[in-house]
C-alpha cells in the first residue's frame, strides 16, 4: 500500500512539474513570417513594425483558423543589406527559409535585391509579398513563367508604372502653382534620380512626360542612392535655371539631398519621390533644412484613406512615435495572407496562391486587388498613393486635392500645397 501511495505521490508531482514548465498542455501551433528588409535604415525597420502590429492584433485576436486549428503569427526579422549587397540579400533570404524555416517572406526594397530574394523564394515554392520594390519586370514574370513565379504578390508601392504617373500628378500640382503664383508659364524643370533600376526608369519616364505637360527638363542628374553630399549636384541644378526638382530617391541619399537643398534655399520646389521624407526622422535628421519637400507617400498623419487608415496611423505612432512610411505595408500584406489561409482553409501555398488571386480587401492603403500578374492594382476606389509634404515641421497630405479635381477623389485630411517661400521669393515679379 505503501508503494502505491508513493507512487501516487511522485506521478502527482510529476504532472506538477509538467503543467508549471507548459508541457502540461498542447503546445501552440505556430505560422513563421519572414520579415525581410534593410533593418539598419528606415525601410526596413518600418517593414518589422507594421508586420509586427498586425500580427499582434490577429494573435490577440485569436489567431489564423485553418479547419478545427488555430496558429498563432511568429515573425522572424531577417536583415537583407540590400542596400548596400545583393548578394547579402539573396544569402539572407535562403537562411530565412532553410535555416530559420519560415513559411512566408515579405518585405524587400531595392528592385536589384528583391529580384535576387525573389528567386530564392520561387526555388522554394515560398509566397513573397513585395513591400517596398517597384520595378514592373518583379510582376511580369508571374505571366511569362507562372508556375514558377506565381508565389510572388507585391503589395506596395505601386508599380513604378503608376508611380511615375502619381509622381506627375504631383509634379503636375507645383507646376499649377507656380503659373497661378509666379507667372511661369512654362516651368523648368531639373530630374534626379538615384542610379540603380528605381532611378533609371523614372527618368526615362521623366524625360518622355515632362514635355508633353507643358515644362521643360533642364537636365538630369543621377547620384548614388548612397551618396552622402549632393551639393555639387544641387548647384548645377540652381546655376541651370530650374523653378522645380522632380526627384526619384529610395535610399539614403534622400536625406542629405533635402538638408542641403534647404540650407542652400535652391529657388527649386522639390517634388517626386524621396523614400526618406516620409518618415517623421526625416525633420530631425535633416536639421528642421527639409521643410517643403514633397514625396508621394501612402499614409499621413490624420489623412483617411479607408476608415482603416487612420486607426492603424494613430496605433503605428502610439508604438512607434513616428508616421508609417509605405514599407510599413507590410501590415496589409499579413492581413491579406491571414484572409487567404482561411479562404483556402488550408497551409499549401498552391491553394493559398489560387485564393490570394481572389483577393478583394479593403485596407490601411486602399482597396487591395491583384491583377494577372500579381500586381497590385492602382487607381480610383483601389490603392492611389498620396502626395505629402512638410510643411513648418510636419507631414501632412496636399493630394489628391481637397476640392475633388482628380478623379473625384477626396481624402479626409488633405490641405494645400505650398510653395516654399524661397523660390516665391526668387521668382515672383
Amino acid at each position: 500500500m505503501k508503494w502505491l501511495i508513493k507512487g501516487v505521490i511522485v506521478l502527482l508531482l510529476a504532472c506538477l512539474v509538467l503543467t508549471v514548465a507548459g508541457c502540461g498542455k498542447e503546445e501552440a501551433k505556430t505560422i513563421k513570417i519572414g520579415v525581410i528588409g534593410p533593418m539598419s535604415y528606415v525601410m526596413g525597420e518600418h517593414h518589422w513594425f507594421g508586420a509586427q502590429l498586425a500580427a499582434q492584433e490577429i494573435n490577440d485576436a485569436g489567431g489564423i483558423k485553418v479547419g478545427n486549428d488555430t496558429y498563432q503569427i511568429e515573425l522572424v526579422q531577417v536583415d537583407s543589406n540590400e542596400l548596400l549587397s545583393v548578394t547579402d540579400a539573396q544569402s539572407a533570404a535562403e537562411r530565412a527559409i532553410t535555416v530559420d524555416k519560415v513559411s512566408f517572406l515579405m518585405g524587400g526594397i531595392r528592385s536589384e535585391a528583391v529580384a535576387a530574394m525573389q528567386e530564392v523564394a520561387m526555388d522554394n515554392k515560398v509566397i513573397f509579398f513585395g513591400c517596398g520594390a517597384s520595378d514592373v519586370a518583379l510582376c511580369t514574370k508571374v505571366t511569362q513563367d507562372y508556375n514558377r513565379y506565381k508565389y510572388w504578390f507585391r503589395v506596395t508601392p505601386v508599380n513604378g508604372t503608376y508611380l511615375a504617373g502619381v509622381g506627375f500628378q504631383l509634379l503636375n500640382l507645383v507646376a499649377q502653382e507656380i503659373r497661378s503664383e509666379l507667372g511661369i508659364m512654362q516651368p523648368k524643370v531639373a530630374i534626379l534620380a538615384e542610379k540603380n533600376v528605381f532611378g533609371d526608369t523614372m527618368v526615362a519616364a521623366a524625360n518622355a512626360q515632362i514635355p508633353k505637360m507643358g515644362m521643360t527638363v533642364v537636365g538630369v542628374w543621377q547620384p548614388s542612392p548612397n551618396a552622402t553630399d549632393l551639393t555639387a549636384e544641387l548647384s548645377a541644378i540652381e546655376a541651370a535655371g530650374a523653378q522645380i526638382i522632380f526627384t526619384a530617391l529610395s535610399g539614403p541619399a534622400g536625406i542629405p539631398y533635402a538638408a542641403k537643398w534647404g540650407e542652400l534655399q535652391v529657388p527649386a520646389a522639390s517634388v517626386g519621390i524621396n523614400v526618406q521624407a516620409q518618415d517623421d526622422g526625416f525633420w530631425t535628421a535633416t536639421g528642421g533644412k527639409g521643410d517643403y519637400e514633397m514625396t508621394m507617400n501612402i499614409y499621413a498623419r490624420d489623412v483617411e484613406i479607408t476608415t482603416k487608415t487612420k486607426p492603424f496611423v494613430d496605433a503605428f505612432i502610439a508604438e512607434k512615435g513616428v508616421v508609417p512610411t509605405y514599407n510599413a505595408g507590410t501590415y496589409d500584406a499579413v492581413y491579406i495572407l491571414k484572409g487567404a489561409i482561411e479562404r483556402a482553409n488550408s497551409l499549401d501555398n498552391d491553394a493559398i496562391v489560387v485564393e490570394l488571386e481572389k483577393t478583394d480587401y479593403v485596407g490601411t492603403a486602399g482597396r487591395f486587388m491583384f491583377d494577372q500578374t500579381h500586381d497590385v492594382k492602382w487607381g480610383p476606389g483601389l490603392v492611389t498613393a498620396i502626395g505629402v509634404q512638410w510643411q513648418d515641421g510636419k507631414l501632412v497630405g496636399v493630394w489628391p486635392p481637397a476640392d475633388g479635381s482628380w478623379q473625384t477623389v477626396v481624402y479626409p485630411g488633405i490641405v494645400d500645397y505650398k510653395l516654399p517661400p524661397w523660390v516665391i521669393a526668387k521668382w515672383k515679379p
